[in-house]
């Protein structure tokens, strides 16, 4: 083999690697991102759930907390093997499944206490939120089919607008009806969103996991 196309291999092998490293650097960035916003967000709806004896607002709250968790796993597994990152998807799917069960758990609740949500409150939080999780899902959306990791990823982002819209539109049926019930049924909503998307996520990656042991 001659020194030109000893060459050429080289520096095909070379950008090959910039190109991965260069990949791993995006999604590093994205993710640090992400993960400061959603901890920003937890301890704001968080507060505000408290502060609006808001059902809505509190499982959005520990649902920003779940991505923060999230996306740590997702760095964490950024630059190991592929066997690492279906193991970082898996525990997703299982963030995923508890919070949705969170929530169930919440909507349950409320079914026997009466407590009146402030509706002005959760608007503009939710609001809020709604703006924070467009930032994140456009930033995760061009990533989304890089591999297992940034797709489930993006599918907790994807929840996130969902539960922000949910959240919304419970504040503005409450302040029309003056009724505790659009918070109970749109959590019951979200609940089947967080749980059809775990187990999604958790069969993905639990196949995955199967294709790796027999490589």
């Amino acid at each position: 083999m001659d020194n030109s196309k000893i060459g050429v291999a080289l520096t095909g092998c070379n950008n090959r690697n910039c190109e991965i490293n260069s990949l791993h650097a995006n999604h590093s960035r994205v993710l640090w991102i992400v993960l400061m916003i959603n901890a920003l967000m937890f301890f704001i709806e968080g507060a505000a759930g408290l502060l609006a004896n808001s059902t809505s607002l509190l499982a959005d709250s520990l649902d920003m907390l779940g991505d923060t968790l999230v996306y740590g796993f997702s760095l964490f597994v950024l630059t190991r093997p592929k066997r690492w990152q279906a193991a970082a998807a898996l525990a997703k799917g299982c963030f995923m499944l508890l919070f949705g069960l969170g929530v169930l758990a919440e909507a349950t609740y409320k079914l026997f206490v009466a407590v009146m949500p402030n509706a002005e409150i959760m608007g503009s939080i939710g609001a809020l939120a709604l703006a924070a999780n467009l930032v994140c899902f456009f930033m995760l959306y061009r990533h989304r089919s890089d591999n297992l990791n940034m797709r489930s990823t993006w599918l907790c982002s994807r929840n996130d607008l969902i539960a922000n819209i949910g959240v919304l539109l419970a504040a503005g049926l409450s302040y029309f009806f003056i009724s505790r019930w659009p918070d109970i049924i749109v959590g019951s909503m979200i609940v089947g969103v967080f749980l059809h998307s775990a187990f999604h996520v958790i069969h993905q990656s639990i196949q995955s996991l199967n294709n790796n042991r027999k490589q």
